[in-house]
């Protein structure tokens, strides 16, 4: 494995097999990915680039992909979409890449989607913003969760608690801003009000004035708090400060283990829908995805001791494993081949869920990609 410095402005990784330059055959299939290996989305790009540093290696290990060598070119955005639209742009013009994956989060991923539909590029995106896949976009293709799913999956566990008087709390950007959207869209539609409607920046280090008013607000049952990155950790060790006993909802943007480390047992009684990959050992062996998610748990754990794997990481992982599908379904890295093969995916077997792809649907899951999980002792326990 090869390390450069990308024109003094990122770390980029290029990765081959075994450390060596050999080729396993003519040129090389060329993965460009942008991740935020670091900054306040780091939780989600530091796991997924984990992911790649392996997975390349194993996949050239075993032959490669078409008789050639798989090569991937990682860009770190550090959380920021200026930088994001920089590396995409490099990916295409100077590096040449047969396929985009990234954007580790919703305001990386929707900075360069006008980019990528111009180039015409096969891009799938692992940002949790339902804009990035609604409106359908033809190069673009989504992994996690939307933030319209979790919204959905929340909303419909406090209904059947009878909760139907909630506070919001949300990030004022990208991911957090659209769940916020589509929490009050959905809302009328599962009979739930929401009665305080608050907002924080994600470099915010402390919302106490927010939860002051949810606390002083009459009727209150439930507080959902929609964000990803250090934002939520903040709001859950200020309401444990407080001593607030509201029962508390999160979305799948803290589903990792680096948010339970962050607040120690502060979310204890907090629900969240999470992915398999949260809750792998507790799924029944008939669940199709246990053994992906076991699988992916062992080995992940294994190559970054003591780190333990998270959702996150997996969103990484389908993206590339379905890349990889699709280039050898395709038997070709012609990209507009490879786009129409990704486009046609059915009961794909992934750690986030089954996907289905379609003309009208380039996000491919449903709320079955959910469990309702809840926080205990500092760990996931399922709860649905």
């Amino acid at each position: 494995m090869n390390w450069k410095l990308a024109a003094g402005i990122s770390l980029a990784v290029v990765m081959s097999v075994g450390g060596t330059t050999s080729a396993i055959a003519a040129d090389p299939i060329k993965i460009g990915a942008f991740l935020s290996v670091t900054g306040q989305m780091s939780p989600m790009g530091d796991p997924q680039k984990r992911t790649f540093d392996y997975m390349i290696d194993k996949i050239n290990a075993q032959g490669g992909v078409l008789g050639r060598k798989v090569e991937m070119i990682v860009y770190d955005d550090g959380s920021e979409p200026e930088k994001a639209t920089t590396f995409v742009k490099r990916l295409i013009e100077n590096d040449k890449v047969d396929l985009i994956i990234g954007g580790s989060g919703t305001p990386t991923s929707m900075a360069v989607l006008s980019l990528i539909e111009r180039s015409e590029i096969p891009y799938m995106s692992l940002g949790g913003g339902t804009g990035i896949g609604d409106p359908v976009r033809k190069w673009t293709f989504k992994f996690p969760q939307s933030d319209r799913l979790a919204a959905e999956k929340v909303m419909t566990d406090l209904k059947k608690r009878g909760l139907t008087k909630i506070a919001l709390l949300s990030e004022n950007v990208g991911f957090g801003k659209s769940g916020h959207d589509q929490t009050l869209k959905l809302a009328p539609n599962y009979g739930i009000e929401v009665l305080v409607d608050e907002v924080y920046s994600p470099k915010d280090p402390d919302v106490t004035p927010q939860l002051t008013k949810i606390r002083g607000t009459t009727g209150v049952q439930a507080l959902f708090i929609f964000g990803t990155g250090t934002g939520p950790a903040v709001a859950t060790k200020n309401i444990k400060q407080m001593g607030m006993t509201l029962p508390i909802y999160q979305s799948h943007g803290v589903a990792s283990k680096e948010f339970l480390k962050l607040v120690g047992t502060a979310a204890d009684g907090t629900r969240l829908p999470a992915g398999a990959q949260a809750v792998a050992e507790q799924l029944p062996a008939s669940d199709p995805q246990k053994k992906v998610v076991m699988d992916f748990k062992k080995e992940y754990e294994e190559r970054n001791k003591p780190l333990e794997v998270s959702p996150l990481a997996g969103h990484g992982l389908d993206a590339l494993m379905m890349a990889i599908d699709a280039f050898k379904r395709a038997g070709t890295t012609d990209k507009a081949k490879v786009r129409d093969t990704i486009e046609a995916t059915k009961g794909f077997v992934a750690t986030t869920g089954i996907f289905t792809y379609s003309p009208t649907d380039h996000m491919g899951l449903g709320l079955d990609a959910f469990h309702i999980v809840e926080i205990k002792n500092g760990d996931w326990v399922l709860a649905d």
